[in-house]
C-alpha cells in the first residue's frame, strides 16, 4: 500500500495536475461504462464471483495455503475462456449497450425504427381487433419477473409482431405478451407476466390490461396493450395506465421513454400522468367518477 501511494505521490510531482485529473477521470468513466455494461446482466453476479476469487486467492498467498494457491492459479488460467463460452450472449448485449452510449446517432436512429415497426404493428392489430401485449425493455430486464415465455430473438418487424398475436390453433404463440429486449429485438413471446398487485384498478380492467401494468410496477419497461374488445391502444409505465390513445400521442409519449435522456423521459412521464388525470376525470352522472379504464373492459 505504501509503495503505491509513493508512486501516485511521484506521478503528482512529475506531471501537472490538469494531466493527472484527466487520467483519473479516464478510469472513473471506464469503470462507470464497464457497471454499465453489466448492470441487469448475468455478468453482474460474475462480477461478486471474481471478488471472491480474487480475496480467496490474496489469502491463500498470504496464508501460504501452497495447495489452494496452485488450484487456485491454475483456474485463473483459463477463466478468460470460460468466461466469453458462458457469457457470450451477455456479452454481445453489454458491447451492444457500449456502443448505443458512444453514439447517441445510431441509437435515436434504432428508436425511431422501434418507434416505427411498434406503432404500425399496434395500428394493424387495433384494426383487427385483435388483443396484444407488446413490452418494451428499457434498463431493468423484464425475463426475471417472466414466469414462462418462448424465446426467439428474432429480428423486430411489424409483421412479425402481428403475426405472433394471430389466434389460431396453430399458433402457439398468440398467448401472452411478445418482449422487446434492450437490443431492439423480439427476445420473448407467449411471455406469461405477473398480474397488477394495485386493488384500485376495477373489475372491469380485464386480465391483459392488468398483466401489463404488473410488469411496469415490477420493472421500468413499457408496455402497449391492444383491447380485442374495442380496438384500442394503451400505454402501461409505472404501474400506470392511460388508454385509449391516438397514434400522434402514442408516438409522442414512446419517444420520450425511449429516448435514454433523462428530461425527455420526465416530460414524457409527466404526460401520460396527465393522460391518466384526464381518463380519471371523466364523469357519468353527477358526481360519478370514473377511474382508468372503468369505462371500458379489456
Amino acid at each position: 500500500m505504501s509503495s503505491a501511494l509513493s508512486t501516485i505521490l511521484d506521478r503528482l510531482g512529475s506531471r501537472s495536475l490538469l494531466v493527472t485529473a484527466i487520467d483519473i477521470a479516464v478510469v472513473y468513466y471506464l469503470i462507470y461504462r464497464v457497471l454499465l455494461m453489466i448492470r441487469g446482466t448475468r455478468a453482474a453476479q460474475m462480477v461478486v464471483g471474481i471478488v471472491l476469487v480474487g480475496a480467496a486467492f490474496y489469502a491463500s498467498e498470504r496464508l501460504e495455503l501452497t495447495t489452494v494457491s496452485w488450484l487456485l492459479d491454475n483456474v485463473t488460467s483459463y477463466f478468460i475462456i470460460l468466461v466469453i463460452v458462458v457469457f457470450q450472449d451477455d456479452i454481445r448485449r453489454a458491447l451492444g449497450r457500449l456502443g448505443q452510449g458512444i453514439m447517441p446517432g445510431a441509437r435515436a436512429a434504432e428508436a425511431g425504427e422501434l418507434l416505427d415497426e411498434v406503432l404500425a404493428a399496434t395500428t394493424q392489430l387495433a384494426r383487427a381487433r385483435l388483443g396484444a401485449i407488446i413490452v418494451i425493455e428499457r434498463e431493468a430486464e423484464v425475463a426475471p419477473f417472466v414466469e414462462d415465455a418462448t424465446r426467439l430473438d428474432a429480428r423486430l418487424s411489424r409483421q412479425l409482431l402481428v403475426g405472433l398475436f394471430v389466434p389460431s390453433a396453430e399458433n402457439e404463440l398468440h398467448d401472452g405478451a411478445a418482449v422487446i429486449g434492450r437490443s431492439r429485438r423480439i427476445e420473448l413471446a407467449r411471455a406469461l407476466l405477473p398480474l397488477s398487485r394495485a386493488t384500485d384498478l376495477g373489475p372491469e380492467l380485464g386480465t391483459r390490461h392488468r398483466a401489463a401494468i404488473g410488469i411496469t410496477e415490477d420493472t421500468d419497461a413499457v408496455a402497449l396493450v391492444v383491447s380485442e374488445e374495442r380496438g384500442e391502444v394503451s400505454l402501461c409505465f409505472r404501474g400506470r395506465v392511460a388508454q385509449d390513445l391516438d397514434p400522434v400521442s402514442l408516438r409522442s409519449a414512446l419517444t420520450g421513454l425511449l429516448s435514454g435522456r433523462e428530461a425527455a423521459q420526465t416530460e414524457a412521464a409527466v404526460e401520460l400522468g396527465k393522460a391518466v388525470a384526464s381518463v380519471g376525470s371523466r364523469t357519468t352522472g353527477v358526481g360519478d367518477v370514473v377511474t382508468p379504464g372503468a369505462e371500458r373492459a379489456q
